[in-house]
């Protein structure tokens, strides 16, 4: 399974639209080469180098048939499809791009999608760690990584 994004340039950085220093606003996904007998998708965007994979966006719900996820997802619970978003690390529904300390080094941050061989309920809008628990038995996962380190801005 590949997934691609216009969020993550050719040298592997996230691209500054999707982060709170530009637009703040979900990227652009495609993916293909799905394996038989996926069920449906779910997808987490975290930062992996943050100890608990404080998480940027939680999506799932996602139906088989959808290869495809548009750029600038509004922050609402259902989505066409029946598509679901849950809580990002900061308690909110949705996306919710990086945006590290200006003082700090490059971070690494993943979008991963979950092919599922069974969809599990869930009724409420799970956190980064209650989706994974419930999707875990279920998962094949494919990742994208992209670092961002924001500018420095020097008052002249």
């Amino acid at each position: 399974m590949e997934l691609f994004t216009d969020a993550i340039d050719e040298k592997g950085f996230f691209d500054p639209r999707y982060t709170c220093d530009v637009d703040n606003s979900s990227p652009e996904l495609r993916w293909r080469d799905t394996p038989e007998g996926t069920a449906g998708f779910a997808l987490i965007a975290e930062d992996i180098d943050d100890p608990n994979h404080f998480a940027h966006w939680v999506v799932f719900g996602i139906p088989a048939a959808v290869l495809h996820l548009p750029a600038g997802i509004p922050p609402q619970e259902t989505l066409p499809n029946g598509i679901r978003q849950g809580l990002n690390g900061w308690g909110k529904l949705g996306y919710s791009g990086p945006c590290p300390s200006a003082r700090a080094q490059a971070r690494t941050y993943v979008l991963r999608l979950f092919a599922l061989g069974s969809v599990p309920t869930i009724s409420h809008r799970p956190t980064r760690d209650e989706l994974v628990e419930a999707i875990s038995p279920h998962v094949l996962a494919i990742a994208a990584r992209g670092r961002y380190q924001r500018s420095i801005q020097i008052a002249g």
